[in-house]
């Protein structure tokens, strides 16, 4: 039995039973005063840097703020836990409260890795995820991604709009709900994967221009707003402290850094995995990217893999043929953009992009290791930035879905599926938010303007339809019914669970060492690929995306696992799959 903790060089830290550390970057205020409730303010000391520190008689549960200039006070940047949401004051935690049962977890291998992303609010928070742990790992996955935890304004939100990126959000549950639930998934053998947003803060409850300005560039802005500067070295050290908080002090067995092409000084993202590896060394963990900018070399040792939007997008114009926004990018032939995915990594290495007008994009990839590159059908950008929130269940045809199912799970590539997608879930995952006043118009009619570029919402009229993010109905459409037991749903439930299956049995065992051997298109809706495993065996797989029926190339070896009419190793009827083993290799 043990506890963990994690030293911050920000923040309220307990010294020890009873005494607490206050310590406050405020480069911007020459004095800063910690109010605590039902005590008279307190004169914190400066020091060099523009730090302010306090150490005082207090211990966990004490509320605190800090107050900047007579007419704010503030919670802490980096608070663990709020009383009263982002304006509220923070509330200092014992980390060492909570006694881990599954001390000896060491991880699993990455090779093993079968990801499901949830959004903890539409699970009931943290204490609802612990009741489908024992569903997730029954389905077959080994890791769960929640979608970002960090304090955000309001009872509900996506959660990309996170202003206290230390403080779980409390409507999801306390610090320790949290804990129990990556405990508890380790004691069924289940990574658990966070989600961080360090390229920008949500658009309510951020003071720190109002204390710590140099927080920020004011030569540089990204859609949130002013860009965070990576080059002042407090800033850079806050959130690579961020970083190993969620890995050490709550055990994460990894994090998926979001969006990161919006954040410009790559050197930094290096330091940041670095310091991660040098400093965990007991057991395994793993950092993924998502980055538009494709670039390889940052899979070449410091991060583990990237989401593949690249493979996403040709996948989604094959399963639905929708070609419009960035998948024009993808349409002309997307058998052949997905079949360079699955042999090179991405299809965009440096090459012009006509939906960027003609900006280049990405560098070389092929290598890369299949393993480097995270594949998924859905997720909750691909889902959620539409107008209506449309899932591939309600808008695919279902063979044509099952195809892709299959590829994105038996396919060498590390896959992701988005919750529901299990079941074939056709609710909407929709963007939702809980502002209020100025802010929520504001949010609702600039997501109507922004549909507004497409043809079928260019009135008014058209663009009220779409849904507004902060009505409750909005958050409440958004949550999967797993309760449902009709045909539908068990078809789609029965299907993934098998391929998962003989993805865990067949593949990931032979996964280490894997290489890429060939991968061609049969014609723009069909492909076929070729790996070498580890144990010099091949796998083959072949999908055919369209209506028409098509020949394969010789394919000799085992037959593992077909679906559609006439699928065998010298065709493929239309909307089939194939997949064969060749341990003669």
């Amino acid at each position: 039995m043990t506890t963990h903790r994690f030293e911050l060089s920000h923040g309220a830290t307990l010294v020890e039973p009873g005494r607490t550390r206050f310590r406050l970057w405020a480069p911007d205020s020459a004095t800063v005063g910690l109010e605590i409730d039902g005590r008279a303010p307190q004169l914190m000391q400066a020091e060099a840097g523009g730090w302010h520190r306090l150490e005082i008689d207090c211990g966990a549960g004490t509320r605190y703020r800090y107050r900047v200039s007579p007419d704010l006070a503030v919670p802490d940047p980096a608070s663990r836990a709020q009383a009263e949401d982002v304006h509220g004051p923070s509330v200092v935690v014992d980390p060492a409260a909570y006694t881990w049962r599954s001390d000896t977890w060491r991880g699993r291998p990455w090779r093993e890795a079968i990801f499901y992303e949830l959004h903890p609010g539409a699970f009931g928070g943290f204490r609802g995820v612990v009741e489908h742990l024992p569903r997730l790992k029954d389905l077959g996955v080994t890791a769960v991604e929640l979608m970002p935890i960090a304090d955000f304004f309001g009872a509900h939100n996506w959660g990309y709009d996170g202003v206290l990126p230390f403080a779980p959000d409390s409507a999801y549950g306390t610090p320790d709900d949290l804990k129990a639930l990556v405990d508890r998934a380790h004691e069924l053998d289940l990574m658990m994967f966070q989600d961080v947003v360090y390229n920008h803060f949500g658009p309510e409850g951020n003071y720190l221009h109002a204390y710590a300005s140099s927080f920020f560039r004011e030569d540089l802005h990204t859609p949130w707003g002013a860009a965070i500067d990576f080059c002042n070295p407090v800033v850079r050290r806050f959130f690579i402290e961020n970083a190993l908080y969620w890995l050490e002090e709550y055990r994460f067995d990894g994090l998926r850094l979001d969006a990161v092409h919006a954040i410009p000084e790559r050197d930094w993202l290096v330091e940041l995995a670095d310091t991660v590896h040098q400093t965990i060394t007991d057991r395994r963990v793993h950092l993924v990217l998502e980055n538009d900018d494709n670039d390889a070399g940052l899979l070449e040792g410091a991060f583990t893999a990237q989401w593949n939007d690249d493979a996403h997008h040709a996948a989604h114009v094959l399963v639905t043929g929708e070609t419009g926004g960035y998948y024009s990018d993808y349409a002309e032939n997307p058998a052949q953009a997905l079949a360079r995915c699955l042999e090179q990594g991405f299809v965009f290495q440096g090459e012009a992009s006509a939906y960027r007008d003609g900006a280049k994009r990405g560098s070389p990839s092929a290598h890369l290791s299949p393993l480097n590159f995270v594949f998924f059908l859905q997720n909750h950008d691909q889902i959620g930035n539409r107008a209506f929130g449309d899932r591939l269940a309600a808008i695919a045809d279902p063979d044509a879905l099952k195809v892709g199912l299959a590829l994105l799970l038996l396919a060498p590539q590390i896959p992701l599926l988005f919750m529901g997608e299990e079941v074939g879930a056709r609710d909407p995952f929709l963007y939702f938010a809980n502002y209020e006043g100025e802010l929520a118009e504001a949010v609702k009619t600039g997501r109507r303007k922004e549909f507004g570029k497409f043809p079928e919402f260019s009135t008014e009229e058209a663009q009220r339809r779409i849904p507004d993010p902060n009505k409750l109905d909005t958050f409440r459409k958004s949550r999967v019914d797993f309760a449902a037991t009709d045909e539908w749903s068990s078809g789609w439930l029965d299907f993934v669970r098998g391929l998962i299956h003989l993805r865990r049995e067949v593949i990931v065992p032979r996964l280490e060492g894997v290489r890429p051997a060939s991968a061609q298109a049969l014609n723009p809706h069909a492909l076929q690929a070729r790996w070498i495993l580890g144990d010099r065996s091949a796998l083959v797989l072949a999908a055919n995306f369209g209506a028409e029926p098509v020949r394969l190339p010789p394919v000799p070896g085992t037959h593992l696992f077909s679906h559609g009419a006439k699928a065998d190793a010298v065709g493929l009827g239309g909307k089939s799959f194939l997949a064969i083993l060749d341990e003669t290799s």
